[in-house]
Protein backbone atom coordinates (compact mmCIF):
# COMPACT_ATOMS: atom_id res chain seq x y z
CA UNK A 1 0.00 0.00 0.00
CA UNK A 2 0.97 3.74 -0.82
CA UNK A 3 0.51 6.21 1.78
CA UNK A 4 0.53 10.01 -0.04
CA UNK A 5 0.36 14.05 0.61
CA UNK A 6 -0.52 15.54 -2.54
CA UNK A 7 -0.57 19.52 -3.49
CA UNK A 8 -3.87 20.42 -4.44
CA UNK A 9 -3.27 21.01 -7.99
CA UNK A 10 -2.29 17.97 -8.73
CA UNK A 11 -5.29 16.20 -7.30
CA UNK A 12 -7.04 16.20 -10.67
CA UNK A 13 -4.23 14.13 -12.28
CA UNK A 14 -4.25 11.76 -9.14
CA UNK A 15 -7.86 10.98 -9.60
CA UNK A 16 -7.74 10.08 -13.41
CA UNK A 17 -4.69 7.75 -12.57
CA UNK A 18 -6.61 6.09 -9.46
CA UNK A 19 -9.79 5.78 -12.40
CA UNK A 20 -6.92 3.64 -14.59
CA UNK A 21 -5.89 1.65 -11.71
CA UNK A 22 -9.26 0.85 -10.57
CA UNK A 23 -9.69 -0.59 -13.98
CA UNK A 24 -6.79 -2.33 -13.98
CA UNK A 25 -8.01 -3.95 -10.18
CA UNK A 26 -7.45 -1.84 -7.77
CA UNK A 27 -11.19 -1.96 -6.39
CA UNK A 28 -11.65 -0.85 -3.06
CA UNK A 29 -12.38 3.06 -2.33
CA UNK A 30 -9.59 4.92 -1.62
CA UNK A 31 -9.28 6.22 2.01
CA UNK A 32 -8.65 9.40 3.30
CA UNK A 33 -6.60 9.67 6.10
CA UNK A 34 -5.30 12.92 8.60
CA UNK A 35 -1.98 13.31 9.91
CA UNK A 36 -2.84 11.98 13.26
CA UNK A 37 -4.70 9.08 11.68
CA UNK A 38 -3.30 5.12 11.70
CA UNK A 39 -3.81 4.11 8.21
CA UNK A 40 -3.48 0.94 9.21
CA UNK A 41 -7.10 0.87 9.95
CA UNK A 42 -8.41 2.31 6.94
CA UNK A 43 -6.70 -0.85 4.82
CA UNK A 44 -9.33 -2.68 3.02
CA UNK A 45 -11.27 -5.79 5.42
CA UNK A 46 -9.76 -8.22 2.55
CA UNK A 47 -5.98 -7.52 3.98
CA UNK A 48 -6.82 -8.87 7.74
CA UNK A 49 -8.66 -11.61 6.29
CA UNK A 50 -7.01 -12.66 3.14
CA UNK A 51 -4.81 -15.45 4.45
CA UNK A 52 -8.10 -17.29 5.68
CA UNK A 53 -10.28 -16.55 2.71
CA UNK A 54 -7.57 -18.68 0.44
CA UNK A 55 -7.38 -21.61 3.02
CA UNK A 56 -11.05 -22.06 2.50
CA UNK A 57 -11.07 -22.22 -1.29
CA UNK A 58 -8.30 -24.65 -1.49
CA UNK A 59 -9.16 -26.80 1.41
CA UNK A 60 -7.06 -29.09 3.74
CA UNK A 61 -7.65 -31.73 0.86
CA UNK A 62 -6.23 -32.45 -2.60
CA UNK A 63 -9.13 -30.50 -4.82
CA UNK A 64 -7.17 -28.11 -7.32
CA UNK A 65 -8.87 -25.11 -7.91
CA UNK A 66 -8.44 -23.91 -11.84
CA UNK A 67 -9.50 -20.11 -12.75
CA UNK A 68 -11.13 -20.02 -16.04
CA UNK A 69 -10.54 -16.46 -17.86
CA UNK A 70 -10.20 -14.80 -21.09
CA UNK A 71 -12.04 -11.56 -22.94
CA UNK A 72 -15.33 -11.40 -24.31
CA UNK A 73 -15.75 -13.83 -27.04
CA UNK A 74 -12.61 -15.47 -27.14
CA UNK A 75 -14.49 -19.28 -26.63
CA UNK A 76 -14.58 -19.26 -22.64
CA UNK A 77 -17.79 -20.99 -22.34
CA UNK A 78 -16.19 -23.74 -25.12
CA UNK A 79 -13.32 -24.62 -23.41
CA UNK A 80 -14.99 -24.77 -20.31
CA UNK A 81 -17.59 -27.18 -21.87
CA UNK A 82 -14.33 -29.68 -22.83
CA UNK A 83 -12.97 -29.38 -19.33
CA UNK A 84 -16.94 -30.81 -17.83
CA UNK A 85 -16.57 -33.36 -20.49
CA UNK A 86 -12.76 -34.60 -19.57
CA UNK A 87 -14.35 -34.46 -15.60
CA UNK A 88 -13.82 -31.32 -14.12
CA UNK A 89 -16.93 -29.75 -11.90
CA UNK A 90 -17.91 -26.29 -13.08
CA UNK A 91 -18.66 -23.64 -11.04
CA UNK A 92 -19.85 -20.12 -13.40
CA UNK A 93 -19.47 -16.49 -11.64
CA UNK A 94 -21.45 -15.43 -14.12
CA UNK A 95 -24.48 -18.05 -13.02
CA UNK A 96 -23.74 -17.02 -9.19
CA UNK A 97 -23.79 -13.43 -9.75
CA UNK A 98 -27.53 -13.75 -10.93
CA UNK A 99 -28.15 -16.38 -8.23
CA UNK A 100 -27.70 -13.77 -5.32
CA UNK A 101 -29.84 -11.16 -7.10
CA UNK A 102 -32.79 -13.11 -7.39
CA UNK A 103 -35.83 -11.74 -5.76
CA UNK A 104 -36.16 -11.80 -2.15
CA UNK A 105 -32.27 -11.89 -1.55
CA UNK A 106 -30.53 -9.85 0.88
CA UNK A 107 -28.10 -8.38 -2.52
CA UNK A 108 -31.09 -7.26 -4.62
CA UNK A 109 -33.14 -5.66 -1.51
CA UNK A 110 -29.75 -3.81 -1.12
CA UNK A 111 -29.62 -2.88 -4.81
CA UNK A 112 -32.98 -1.56 -4.74
CA UNK A 113 -32.66 0.32 -1.62
CA UNK A 114 -29.61 2.20 -2.99
CA UNK A 115 -30.99 2.50 -6.97
CA UNK A 116 -34.36 2.62 -6.45
CA UNK A 117 -37.39 0.41 -7.48
CA UNK A 118 -36.29 1.48 -11.41
CA UNK A 119 -34.06 -1.45 -11.68
CA UNK A 120 -36.34 -3.80 -11.46
CA UNK A 121 -38.78 -5.74 -14.05
CA UNK A 122 -42.26 -5.74 -13.97
CA UNK A 123 -42.29 -9.19 -12.16
CA UNK A 124 -39.64 -8.10 -9.37
CA UNK A 125 -36.88 -9.59 -11.10
CA UNK A 126 -33.47 -7.08 -11.26
CA UNK A 127 -32.92 -5.48 -15.08
CA UNK A 128 -29.67 -5.95 -15.33
CA UNK A 129 -29.86 -4.40 -18.25
CA UNK A 130 -31.11 -0.64 -16.95
CA UNK A 131 -28.59 -1.75 -14.01
CA UNK A 132 -25.46 -1.84 -16.15
CA UNK A 133 -26.36 1.75 -18.07
CA UNK A 134 -26.94 3.20 -14.80
CA UNK A 135 -23.44 2.13 -12.85
CA UNK A 136 -21.27 1.86 -16.51
CA UNK A 137 -20.13 6.09 -16.42
CA UNK A 138 -19.72 5.84 -13.16
CA UNK A 139 -17.27 4.53 -11.21
CA UNK A 140 -18.65 5.17 -7.89
CA UNK A 141 -21.76 3.46 -8.17
CA UNK A 142 -20.41 0.49 -9.88
CA UNK A 143 -18.13 0.48 -6.49
CA UNK A 144 -21.37 0.62 -4.47
CA UNK A 145 -23.01 -2.17 -6.70
CA UNK A 146 -20.06 -4.37 -5.73
CA UNK A 147 -20.16 -4.13 -2.78
CA UNK A 148 -24.05 -5.36 -2.34
CA UNK A 149 -22.68 -8.34 -4.77
CA UNK A 150 -19.35 -9.47 -4.20
CA UNK A 151 -19.44 -10.81 -0.64
CA UNK A 152 -22.54 -12.93 -1.62
CA UNK A 153 -21.10 -14.15 -4.59
CA UNK A 154 -18.13 -14.90 -2.27
CA UNK A 155 -20.12 -16.69 0.03
CA UNK A 156 -22.10 -19.08 -2.35
CA UNK A 157 -18.90 -20.14 -4.16
CA UNK A 158 -17.19 -20.98 -1.11
CA UNK A 159 -20.52 -22.96 -0.36
CA UNK A 160 -20.46 -24.68 -3.69
CA UNK A 161 -16.97 -25.59 -4.00
CA UNK A 162 -16.66 -26.95 -0.10
CA UNK A 163 -19.72 -29.14 -1.23
CA UNK A 164 -18.06 -30.73 -4.60
CA UNK A 165 -14.56 -31.41 -2.99
CA UNK A 166 -16.75 -32.72 -0.39
CA UNK A 167 -17.95 -35.81 -2.81
CA UNK A 168 -14.54 -35.81 -4.39
CA UNK A 169 -11.13 -34.61 -2.45
CA UNK A 170 -9.67 -34.74 -5.56
CA UNK A 171 -11.76 -33.41 -8.05
CA UNK A 172 -9.96 -30.80 -10.23
CA UNK A 173 -12.63 -27.70 -10.13
CA UNK A 174 -12.29 -25.13 -12.90
CA UNK A 175 -14.12 -21.70 -11.84
CA UNK A 176 -15.39 -19.17 -14.76
CA UNK A 177 -14.45 -15.81 -13.60
CA UNK A 178 -14.71 -13.63 -16.80
CA UNK A 179 -13.52 -10.69 -14.79
CA UNK A 180 -10.32 -12.33 -12.89
CA UNK A 181 -7.70 -10.05 -13.75
CA UNK A 182 -9.78 -6.68 -13.23
CA UNK A 183 -11.47 -7.96 -9.94
CA UNK A 184 -8.14 -8.33 -8.76
CA UNK A 185 -9.01 -12.20 -8.20
CA UNK A 186 -5.87 -13.79 -9.16
CA UNK A 187 -5.11 -14.99 -5.83
CA UNK A 188 -7.40 -17.44 -4.86
CA UNK A 189 -6.84 -20.35 -7.39
CA UNK A 190 -4.02 -23.18 -7.64
CA UNK A 191 -3.92 -22.49 -11.71
CA UNK A 192 -4.96 -19.81 -14.01
CA UNK A 193 -5.90 -20.82 -17.75
CA UNK A 194 -6.58 -18.08 -19.68
CA UNK A 195 -8.43 -18.43 -23.29
CA UNK A 196 -6.94 -16.27 -26.03
CA UNK A 197 -8.29 -15.04 -29.33
CA UNK A 198 -7.05 -11.83 -31.20
CA UNK A 199 -8.52 -8.50 -30.43
CA UNK A 200 -9.26 -8.41 -34.12
CA UNK A 201 -11.30 -11.56 -33.98
CA UNK A 202 -13.02 -10.42 -30.17
CA UNK A 203 -14.29 -7.87 -32.44
CA UNK A 204 -15.65 -10.03 -35.31
CA UNK A 205 -17.11 -12.62 -33.25
CA UNK A 206 -19.12 -9.96 -30.80
CA UNK A 207 -20.26 -7.76 -33.57
CA UNK A 208 -21.97 -11.43 -35.35
CA UNK A 209 -23.10 -12.57 -31.75
CA UNK A 210 -24.64 -9.63 -30.79
CA UNK A 211 -24.97 -7.82 -34.20
CA UNK A 212 -23.44 -4.35 -33.47
CA UNK A 213 -20.89 -2.17 -35.27
CA UNK A 214 -17.40 -3.00 -35.22
CA UNK A 215 -16.60 0.29 -32.61
CA UNK A 216 -19.56 -0.59 -30.37
CA UNK A 217 -17.46 -4.05 -29.78
CA UNK A 218 -14.60 -1.90 -29.59
CA UNK A 219 -15.84 0.20 -26.98
CA UNK A 220 -16.96 -3.04 -25.08
CA UNK A 221 -13.45 -4.23 -25.07
CA UNK A 222 -11.83 -1.03 -23.49
CA UNK A 223 -13.43 -1.72 -20.49
CA UNK A 224 -11.37 -4.95 -19.92
CA UNK A 225 -8.00 -5.18 -19.64
CA UNK A 226 -6.40 -6.11 -23.11
CA UNK A 227 -6.40 -10.49 -23.91
CA UNK A 228 -3.11 -9.94 -24.33
CA UNK A 229 -2.20 -8.63 -21.23
CA UNK A 230 -4.12 -11.39 -19.36
CA UNK A 231 -1.93 -13.85 -20.95
CA UNK A 232 1.27 -12.54 -18.28
CA UNK A 233 -1.22 -13.62 -15.44
CA UNK A 234 -1.50 -17.61 -17.25
CA UNK A 235 -0.56 -20.46 -16.02
CA UNK A 236 -1.87 -22.18 -19.15
CA UNK A 237 -3.35 -20.48 -22.18
CA UNK A 238 -5.54 -22.10 -24.69
CA UNK A 239 -5.31 -20.14 -27.88
CA UNK A 240 -9.19 -20.77 -29.60
CA UNK A 241 -8.42 -18.67 -32.70
CA UNK A 242 -8.94 -22.22 -35.11
CA UNK A 243 -10.82 -24.89 -35.35
CA UNK A 244 -12.67 -26.77 -32.27
CA UNK A 245 -10.25 -29.93 -32.99
CA UNK A 246 -7.43 -27.45 -32.20
CA UNK A 247 -9.06 -26.39 -29.42
CA UNK A 248 -9.98 -29.77 -27.74
CA UNK A 249 -6.24 -30.75 -28.61
CA UNK A 250 -5.13 -28.03 -26.24
CA UNK A 251 -7.63 -28.82 -23.37
CA UNK A 252 -6.50 -32.13 -23.25
CA UNK A 253 -2.93 -31.47 -23.08
CA UNK A 254 -3.60 -29.46 -20.00
CA UNK A 255 -6.21 -31.57 -18.37
CA UNK A 256 -3.13 -34.05 -18.57
CA UNK A 257 -0.66 -31.13 -16.95
CA UNK A 258 -3.04 -30.40 -14.42
CA UNK A 259 -3.46 -34.17 -13.17
CA UNK A 260 -0.16 -34.32 -13.40
CA UNK A 261 0.26 -31.16 -10.92
CA UNK A 262 -2.44 -32.62 -8.47
CA UNK A 263 -0.51 -36.00 -7.96
CA UNK A 264 2.82 -34.14 -7.71
CA UNK A 265 1.07 -31.94 -4.86
CA UNK A 266 -0.28 -34.91 -3.47
CA UNK A 267 2.86 -36.64 -3.00
CA UNK A 268 4.86 -33.56 -1.20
Amino acid sequence: DLVMALPADVMEKALRGMEALYKRGVRYPISFAGAETDVASLFPPAYSSLEDLVEKIKGSDNRLVLAVTGGIATGKTTVANMLTELGAPHIDFDVLARQVVEPGTPALEKIVEYFGKQVLQEDGTLDRKKLSKVVFQDIEKRKKLESFTHPAILEEFLKQINAIAKQDPNAIIQVSVPLLIELNLQYMFDKILVVYASTEQQVQRLCKRDRISKEEAANILKAQVPIDEKVGYADFVVRNETNLKETRRQVEKIWQALKKDQRDQQKS
